[in-house]
């Protein structure tokens, strides 16, 4: 097939060999947050508990974790240097808080490890930390990153200086991985690669996409055109889908192992749909973790790599999806 762009020996290639070929990305972060009081109907969203309440989100990492988690996500998904400018924060307060996402992350991993090697026989792997860059749809807050639109004055270096300074921070904060998370086109997926490669990234990343309709990117723009450029982008170690109704990975799973030789994740919400512009979840059909623990080897045995959850799923449904892959084996199609 020969669609290349994959560098040996990373720490991803590590964790996947450790976790005996399918790691286990952790859930929804903003829904565990409210789960436990916290209140982040605000532009910010959970990065705000960065600000307020950073005690909680290690709380949130520690349970996902106990729940199996190999991949820690960060909490700065909506933290970027143009938010926390809006809020009147200082650019220097601003990095501080995008290093602190990784740091409270990075903490919780070592003395949940500590922990659990004192423990003979455990099930757990070593977790990474992944610092969580959201799209620039995301930083907008107007539901864009559902719909790949951002308007005619956007092009691919404005895209750049958006991400630049970010990046930096948290590379330099010491995440194992940097993932990039619901991009909704291909000159957004281009940006960040030429990003890793401008900025000479040395820790390994994943690029995910959200999709609408499970064939295309929100953009309306076609896989095929998205992966052609991160295939050729030796710094993107992987590549997937997150945010994106459960239903819709299988069908995207075989599509990506058509188009890419890189890993692939895979971390769905859990099928509610949010309505970016009202700010509130729309009643519709979801997944229980009874679906995702069926579901997870459903989506491994077709050939996805990573998998673990995103919007409104819990540590209950990273337990289940956990539980389901380390019990190795096939299954029949479900």
């Amino acid at each position: 097939m020969g669609y290349g762009g994959r560098r040996a020996g990373g720490v991803l290639e590590d964790l996947l060999e450790k976790a005996g070929g399918c790691a286990v990305i952790d859930g929804g972060f903003a829904t565990q947050l409210e789960k436990h009081g916290a209140s982040i109907n605000d532009p910010l969203w959970s990065a705000l508990c960065l600000i307020k309440d950073p005690a909680l989100i290690k709380l949130v990492h520690w349970e996902y974790l106990e729940a199996g988690a190999d991949v820690l996500v960060t909490s700065s998904y909506q933290a970027t240097i143009p938010g926390f400018l809006s809020r009147g924060l200082s650019i220097e307060e601003g990095e501080s808080l995008l290093e602190k996402s990784v740091k409270l992350a990075v903490e919780t991993r070592d003395r949940f490890w500590d922990n659990a090697k004192k423990v003979p026989e455990n099930s757990y792997n070593r977790a990474l930390v992944a610092a969580s860059i959201g799209s620039y749809g995301a930083y907008l807050a107007d539901g864009s990153e559902y719909s790949g639109y951002y308007g005619m004055d956007i092009d691919l270096a404005k895209l750049k200086d958006f991400h630049r300074r970010r990046l930096q921070v948290l590379v330099k904060a010491g995440a194992d991985i940097l993932a990039f998370e619901t991009i909704p086109n291909k000159l957004e997926a281009q940006a960040c690669a030429e990003l890793l490669e401008e900025e000479n990234v040395e820790i390994q990343s994943w690029i995910c996409f959200s999709s609408m309709d499970g064939e295309n990117a929100p953009s309306g723009e076609s896989f095929e055109e998205c992966l052609e450029i991160l295939n050729k982008a030796d710094r993107v170690s992987a590549v997937g889908i997150n945010c994106a109704p459960p239903h819709f990975m299988e069908s995207l799973i075989c599509k990506f192992k058509k188009l890419t030789d890189k890993p692939i994740a895979v971390y769905p919400n859990s099928g509610e749909v949010w309505d970016g512009r009202a700010k509130r979840w729309l009643p519709s059909q979801c997944f229980g973790d009874d679906k995702f623990e069926l579901y997870a080897t459903r989506w491994r045995d077709l050939g996805a790599k990573l998998i673990g959850g995103c919007c409104r799923t819990t540590p209950s449904t990273i337990q289940a999806i956990s539980k389901a892959l380390k019990k190795g084996g096939k299954v029949e199609n479900p």
